[in-house]
C-alpha cells in the first residue's frame, strides 16, 4: 500500500478524471507510473552515477576498452 499526498490543483484533476470517466483514481496513478517510471529511473540512476563518479566512488571505462572487451573493435 502506499499513500501519495498530491497538489490540490492535480488532486482535483484526478477526481474529476475518475468520476467522468467511472474509473478509481488509482488506475490513473497506476497508469501515470507506468508511461513515467523508467524515464524517471533514468534521470535518477544517472544523476546517481555522475555524483559517485565526482566523489571517486567508481570509474568510467574507456570505449576502446569496452569494444575490444565485446569484440567490436574495429
Amino acid at each position: 500500500m502506499l499513500t501519495v499526498r498530491l497538489p490540490s490543483d492535480i488532486e482535483d484533476r484526478l477526481n474529476t478524471l475518475s468520476k467522468t470517466t467511472n474509473r478509481p483514481k488509482s488506475f490513473y496513478v497506476r497508469e501515470a507510473l507506468e508511461r513515467s517510471i523508467e524515464e524517471i529511473e533514468d534521470i535518477y540512476l544517472a544523476e546517481k552515477r555522475l555524483e559517485d563518479l565526482r566523489a571517486g566512488k567508481t570509474k568510467t571505462v574507456p570505449l576502446d576498452e569496452v569494444l575490444k572487451r565485446y569484440g567490436m573493435e574495429g
